[in-house]
């Protein structure tokens, strides 16, 4: 996908925008047991292993809370690589890997660029027996190859919300249905692209009973003339993400579809705005930590991935870094107001990642013709 995955994008606006930050991120740390499974191999190579995060002040959260950390526990420096936005860090690993290089030895990689990478073979199977921890992650965040292989392992989540001005709306909407409302006319401020908005996916869920109804052509037919008739509802299609929060801010657009955890940041500054996740559940988008087969630090990647997926770090990553837990919030010790503040027990709205790979031009075609051309 060419466009800047919603988070990434993010990360670049809020550099400009909101000075506080709490937004995607992906790391953790396992402890000093989490070595101890193949404490030789570790201590025989260089320890230092390359991982690759958005730039931005997702990367600094990461330098700042989360990488000393790691290496406090397992002796394992991190060089952090800051990844450009968009799928121009899959054909960086790509091109590298050809030249059987690795600019980064473990990469947070958005969902598409997973499977566009799987495709390519790009990625090197995660041995789960080194990673008992992985077993904690929900299950449509591992990512697999069509063997079983294990590609990928759910890093970070976030989800995008139904978001208004609280002076425009005093009272909260209930369903994504809003949005369709013909009171909201030339009001709302939505994502600009079919792969980063997820308008099908919520299309699907709210009016046909679920995203299965994308499986068909025809099912992809239904939710984009649906979707259009919301057109003159929206005064703004919007790619940067800091124009959209300023005008909901203002008022100016007071309702659309932004990310929660940065609603909620702008919120406890006093800002008069809400997230809601609505009935059909807020959308949930993701990254997962990846290695390319050309790294030559395969095994402190196992040790980097177990840990970030340890309880305690997912439960550090919602807290400084904004991120919602990549497992069971049972097994966190977040707070009620901790969780609520990065999540929800709503079932969520997962992006049909699978179509923006295997129908990517033709979806884009008809978002244009039909949505926003």
């Amino acid at each position: 996908m060419n466009e800047t995955t919603g988070k990434q994008g993010l990360h670049a606006a809020m550099t400009g925008g909101i000075g506080r930050r709490t937004v995607l991120a992906g790391a953790g740390a396992l402890a000093a047991v989490a070595a101890i499974g193949f404490p030789n191999i570790v201590r025989a190579q260089s320890k230092t292993l390359k991982v690759g995060v958005y730039g931005g002040y997702f990367k600094e959260s990461f330098e700042k809370h989360i990488f000393p950390e790691f290496s406090k526990a397992t002796g394992i420096t991190v060089e952090a690589v800051a990844e450009p936005t968009g799928e121009a860090w899959l054909v960086q690993l790509e091109q590298a890997a050809r030249a059987r290089q690795a600019p980064a030895d473990v990469s947070m990689m958005s969902q598409v660029a997973m499977l566009k990478g799987a495709a390519a073979e790009l990625w090197a199977p995660f041995d789960l027996s080194k990673i008992p921890n992985a077993a904690k992650v929900v299950p449509h965040l591992v990512n697999k190859y069509p063997d079983g292989k294990v590609s990928g392992i759910g890093a970070v989540s976030w989800y995008i919300t139904l978001v208004t001005n609280t002076k425009s709306y005093p009272q909260a909407p209930q369903s994504w249905a809003a949005l369709w409302d013909p009171a909201n006319k030339d009001k709302l401020g939505l994502l600009a692209l079919v792969s980063n908005s997820f308008l099908l996916e919520v299309t699907a869920a709210t009016f046909f009973g679920g995203t299965k109804h994308l499986d068909s052509e025809q099912g992809q037919l239904d939710c984009f003339k649906k979707l259009a008739e919301l057109k003159s509802n929206v005064k703004l299609w919007y790619r940067d993400e800091a124009q959209f929060e300023a005008s909901l801010k203002s008022g100016e657009i007071p309702m659309g579809q932004y990310y929660h955890d940065v609603t909620g940041l702008a919120a406890a500054d006093g800002q008069p705005v809400r997230s809601t996740f609505p009935k059909e559940g807020g959308i949930l988008d993701s990254g997962s930590w990846a290695v390319t087969r050309a790294s030559k630090a395969g095994d402190l990647a196992h040790v980097f991935v177990d840990y970030m997926c340890q309880p305690s770090i997912q439960a550090l990553l919602s807290r400084k870094v904004g991120t919602a837990p990549t497992i069971d919030r049972k097994l966190t010790d977040l707070t009620d107001q901790e969780f609520a503040a990065v999540s929800s027990d709503i079932p969520p709205i997962i992006p049909r990642y699978d179509l923006y790979q295997s129908k990517s031009d033709w979806l884009n075609q008809k978002w244009t013709e039909m949505i926003v051309g």
